[in-house]
């Protein structure tokens, strides 16, 4: 192999992510390509190394337990401009609040939020819900059989997680505060 060249599964593997609107996962990698799974798991290491080396302007990123390109982070401020949403995202503090709420205490139901919160949370989560940031994984065992909110790869992938323990560690004080819900 010549410096700076890609294997040529390692270049299939460059066309495959290329050719995929979403984060793709190991196993339908290797679903893909035909290729063994050590062969894939090399492959994006040396894409990895390939990218970071030179004056590329993407990256492969994983998160959500998936891989997909995306644009190195000193050339977001540029390209926000041209390629950001036009509608805008942002959210409230209440809704940064909840959702990182069900994001530490997964799976939760509404009331649960609520009694962490202390307020009634049915319009964020209504909006969390519409922006699939959450999602409905279940119901609780108990009387009225309540909805159990978890959080959604969206989530992950709008917040840069590469999955939930990716989330900052909570202080004891924090910790002892999820911990009221019940």
């Amino acid at each position: 192999m010549m410096p700076n060249s890609l294997s040529s599964e390692t270049r299939y593997i460059e066309s495959i992510l290329y050719l995929e609107n979403e984060p793709i996962d190991l196993a339908a990698i290797c679903r893909i390509s035909s290729f063994q799974k050590d062969i894939v798991v090399q492959a994006l290491a040396e894409l990895k190394i390939h990218y970071s080396e030179g004056n590329h302007g993407i990256e492969i990123s994983e998160f959500a337990g998936g891989f997909h390109f995306m644009p190195k982070e000193d050339l977001w401020p540029e390209l926000k401009n041209h390629y950001g949403r036009k509608i805008d995202r942002r959210l409230s503090k209440s809704a940064l609040e909840t959702i990182s709420i069900i994001a530490y205490s997964q799976p939760i139901t509404r009331r649960e939020v609520e009694n962490i919160r202390g307020v009634s949370s049915d319009n964020v989560l209504r909006l969390l819900l519409e922006r699939e940031y959450v999602h409905v994984i279940g119901r609780k065992d108990v009387l009225g059989r309540p909805f159990l909110y978890g959080t959604t790869k969206k989530f992950l992938q709008d917040f840069n997680l590469k999955s939930i323990s990716s989330l900052p560690k909570l202080g004891d004080l924090d910790k002892e505060r999820f911990n009221e819900q019940e």
